[in-house]
């Protein structure tokens, strides 16, 4: 139910932020349950688990910046397709949603006016584009479940990737490169994936339909970890300087979980010092922190500044190795709190 409050979505109605009721059979609870494996497995790809020690090549960046434009492109021709269908029309927020146009702000930020006579479409991702446009022009009630796991997870990990993209590829502070992550039209991300939860939770579906959507969220990830596998496999390739992303890590670790003292003592459990302090109000429920293989949902963390912190040789505490699940990595991890 929609009510009327404080959270302006573009030009639309006003939403107020409120505890939602969810029962087993909502769609966006069976989409949680019927992933949770699979998500599970694309945090573990190689090229998640490096990109979640905080290293980042730029060329990898930039080619996977150019996977999500073709990724988008096709989403978003699909929607526009099938914005009055009955199943998808109360989810049409292009104002609000559609990236495609800043993904190839990015783009021309990084390869210049001819950006696009210098990138091409892979083979993994054009897979992935294939099936989006098959659904669309098929099936278009399954662009549900492509949708939803892409922008629910944009908005909840976009901004931390911003900050640590900026950080670790020295990316200018008014945004040039990092448009895919910035929704200017909405106001409140907690609010407005609720309110997008509410809307798919009260389509017209039956169970069999439910049951679909969730196969096909799951052909989503698997696309996803496609592009991962493939990314790591061109990342072989490139010679370049691997950089420490942007949130503080212990010492002289380079981001190795296993060198982590902390990581030692608590296997898994997280911890910041005080000069790290600083980055926990980029954090808010829905995000990812992880700390080596452990991944944990924000409510269920006590991220302390100054409790249970072993010694280190120069007295201080340790900083575990703090990182996003980040969106353009993740961003298919929906937030399903």
């Amino acid at each position: 139910m929609e009510t009327a409050g404080t959270v302006s979505n573009g030009g639309g109605p006003v939403y107020e932020e409120k505890e939602e009721t969810l029962s087993p059979e909502d769609l966006s609870e069976m989409l949680a349950a019927g992933t949770k494996e699979v998500h599970e497995k694309a945090e573990n790809t190689q090229f998640v688990k490096d990109f979640l020690r905080g290293r980042i090549r730029k060329e990898l960046f930039k080619l996977g910046a150019v996977a999500l434009y073709y990724t988008y492109s096709a989403m978003e021709e699909e929607i526009e397709r099938n914005k009055d269908h009955p199943h998808f029309a109360p989810l049409y927020f292009p104002a609000e949603l559609h990236r495609h146009e800043a993904l190839a702000r990015d783009l021309e930020y990084f390869y210049g006016p001819d950006w696009e006579s210098q990138v091409s479409c892979s083979p993994a991702t054009q897979r992935y584009v294939d099936r989006i446009h098959q659904v669309g022009q098929e099936d278009p009630v399954l662009l549900v479940a492509h949708a939803y796991t892409r922008y629910m997870g944009d908005l909840s990990g976009g901004q931390v990737l911003k900050k640590v993209a900026q950080r670790a590829l020295k990316l200018p502070p008014t945004g040039e490169g990092l448009e895919f992550y910035q929704f200017e039209a909405i106001h409140s991300a907690k609010a407005f994936k609720q309110l997008y939860r509410s809307r798919m939770n009260e389509l017209d579906l039956n169970v069999e339909t439910k049951k679909k959507l969730v196969d096909e969220a799951v052909k989503a990830f698997l696309f996803n970890m496609e592009v991962f596998d493939e990314l790591e496999e061109m990342g072989k390739s490139i010679q370049e300087e691997v950089l420490d992303a942007g949130m503080p890590v212990h010492g002289t670790t380079g981001g190795d979980i296993s060198k982590c003292p902390y990581y030692a003592a608590q296997m898994g459990k997280l911890c910041v010092t005080e000069s790290s302090s600083e980055n926990l109000s980029l954090f808010s429920e829905g995000f990812f922190v992880s700390c080596g293989h452990s991944c944990l949902r924000w409510k269920s963390v006590r991220l302390s500044a100054g409790h249970g912190r072993p010694p280190t040789p120069n007295g201080t505490g340790a900083v575990c190795h703090l990182v996003c699940c980040l969106s353009w990595i993740a961003c298919m991890v929906p937030d399903v709190t």
